[in-house]
């Protein structure tokens, strides 16, 4: 895998998901090519948050930092372990909250693509595919934790890089991590087509004003932080 490669948008062949596990998509492809653009090799200690087939997680553990991978799923930590083993690549893998996982220790690199879809439940499944991207009625339930997390997750100077929808309001992602003590702001976007979850929703999303009639096209934004 090659840093070329994610620059291109394409993400490695052969990667095993197991039934239920988020498989790369847009949103993994638009976070991928943010990665590419970071000094990987200057890592030392690097996490993603909600790891799914652990794609992203693989191509920063080729680039030489020691690389954890946290995950609610039972399925896609065994997905993203075999993936690791198939490819012969270190890779640290372990199942649960994030926050309690790896409680007390720090990073120089932080990404994650978190569930980030508005749901009509006000707290987010605790079972399912829908974990991956079931988030509460406003989408942020995950966000907004990783928000307050990243000030004591990350070394000074390190980097946070999390994709989300601009549904959940980048510009509230952006006051959070400012008001943690981080310097944050949009790198990148993309406008995709809305997928099914999107579209079984409309009546209720736009009841809610988070989509306009007739809307069918979903904002995507890349937010990267730095721990001042």
């Amino acid at each position: 895998m090659t840093s070329t490669a994610l620059t291109l948008g394409t993400l490695p062949p052969g990667l095993i998901a197991l039934p239920g596990v988020y498989q790369p998509q847009a949103d993994t492809r638009l976070l991928a090519q943010a990665l590419a653009h970071e000094d990987l090799e200057s890592c030392r200690d690097v996490l993603e948050i909600g790891t799914g087939t652990g794609a992203l997680a693989l191509y920063a553990a080729g680039r030489g930092p020691e690389v954890t991978a946290v995950d609610v799923s039972w399925p896609a930590v065994a997905t993203a372990r075999l993936n690791a083993l198939r490819r012969r690549l270190p890779l640290r893998v372990e199942h649960g909250d994030f926050a309690a996982r790896v409680a007390g220790r720090r990073y120089d690199l932080i990404f994650s693509n978190p569930p980030y879809v508005p749901a009509p439940a006000t707290r987010p499944p605790t079972r399912g595919p829908e974990r991956a991207w079931d988030a509460g009625p406003d989408g942020r339930a995950v966000i907004d934790r990783i928000c307050a997390q990243a000030p004591t997750l990350l070394r000074p100077g390190g980097v946070l890089l999390m994709v989300h929808s601009g549904m959940c309001g980048a510009e509230e992602t952006l006051e959070r991590l400012a008001g943690a003590g981080l310097a944050a702001r949009v790198t990148a976007k993309a406008s995709v087509p809305w997928g099914p979850v999107l579209r079984s929703r409309r009546s209720w999303l736009e009841r809610r004003g988070l989509a306009a009639e007739a809307e069918d096209r979903e904002e995507l934004v890349v937010i990267r932080a730095r721990h001042l």
